[in-house]
């Protein structure tokens, strides 16, 4: 008995001619578009914000147990790796919240054009890094 893959990989043509179908195309076939790459990006980030999120649990919880697990978590923050994970953490927020208005915004029915959807994700990539520095900045001020 044959396959039943075998089976299913034939079809017909428009004239009746059997033909084999193509397997389905893979990330190495295709180039990356912006559209795809932005989206994939949106989940990372979203993810980011997951682990960004229990970092700020841990400084939470450290604050109302004790000031020694308190200036542990500071220490930590304060560090470079820290500074480094809380920049990443802030990108992830802006670029999550900028591309879920985008979302948004397709959910209404607008910018499905290739122009717009170019348009705006070069905007949810710009904004989201405009927005992450302008906060660093004010908050380097401040502190």
């Amino acid at each position: 008995m044959k396959d039943v893959r075998d089976a299913l990989m034939v079809a017909r043509t428009s004239d009746g001619r059997l033909v084999r179908r193509p397997l389905s195309p893979h990330l190495q076939v295709y180039r990356p578009q912006l559209t795809s790459v932005i989206s994939i990006f949106h989940r990372f980030t979203g993810v980011g914000l997951g682990f960004g999120t229990l970092l700020l649990t841990w400084w939470l919880v450290a604050a109302a147990t004790s000031p020694e697990a308190f200036a542990t978590v500071q220490g930590f923050i304060g560090s470079p790796i820290g500074l480094l994970l809380l920049f990443g953490w802030t990108f992830a927020l802006f670029y999550h919240l900028c591309n879920g208005v985008r979302h948004m915004a397709w959910d209404l029915g607008y910018g499905f054009e290739k122009t717009e959807y170019h348009r705006t994700g070069w905007t949810v990539v710009g904004a989201a890094c405009v927005l992450t520095v302008l906060v660093w900045i004010i908050g380097l001020v401040i502190w």
